[in-house]
């Protein structure tokens, strides 16, 4: 079995995501995973799980390879548990990944994609210690939308984009960029032989996403 990109979606489903933004995000997940089934390479070595967060936090689908992966239903509700969706992941990681033995090698870190709307709810201090301590490999976050906070997603990663609304065109924008962006690292882990861990190694964002400097 060849070695797995394990990557985690954590997205926020809050009742501020309702209407538009929710329904934007169930069509961004769905044709993610449509175009990464047609990338040979990403269909061999990414493997997908989806955790959502509102007023707790949800593991919808559990690391499941791409050719087997569905989009489940998603609803949008109650307030920002942040901090309970970066302990779900950080639980995950824990859980999934696989570490290198004297007998085989482990998973390429996995790459994390963060997106919210809001500000947080609940005390996500505690939950960014223990993610740091995870070790994951990239971590992108993406604040959607004005009323996005930038300090909870900047105490996690310095990879921080924003779409100036959460709408349709941006959501769509920044679904599309992931996709493309698990595929690149699909190839290049099997090329290089390293994970990947900088924004720069991914494609260019489309005109929707700003890097947050």
């Amino acid at each position: 079995m060849s070695r797995r990109l394990p990557v985690y979606l954590l997205i926020d489903t809050s009742a501020s995501m309702t209407g538009e933004p929710i329904e934007a995000v169930k069509t961004g997940l769905d044709t993610l995973v449509s175009a990464l089934r047609t990338d040979p390479q990403a269909l061999e070595t990414a493997w997908l799980s989806l955790i959502t967060f509102d007023s707790e936090a949800r593991e919808l689908v559990p690391l499941t390879e791409l050719i087997g992966f569905q989009v489940p239903p998603i609803e949008a509700r109650g307030v920002t548990a942040y901090g309970a969706g970066l302990k779900a992941v950080t639980d995950a990681i824990h859980r999934d990944v696989q570490k290198a033995t004297a007998e085989r090698k482990g998973d390429w870190k996995p790459i994390i994609f963060i997106m919210t709307d809001g500000m947080p709810t609940d005390d996500w201090h505690m939950a960014v210690e223990s993610f740091a301590a995870a070790k994951p490999g990239l971590v992108v976050a993406c604040a959607a939308g004005a009323n996005a906070a930038l300090e909870p997603l900047q105490a996690v990663t310095q990879n921080v984009v924003s779409l100036d609304t959460a709408d349709r065109a941006s959501l769509s924008a920044f679904f599309k960029w992931v996709s493309a962006s698990i595929a690149v690292s699909s190839s290049k882990v099997d090329l290089t032989k390293k994970d990947t861990s900088d924004l720069g190694e991914l494609p260019p964002p489309p005109d929707e996403i700003k890097v947050v400097i």
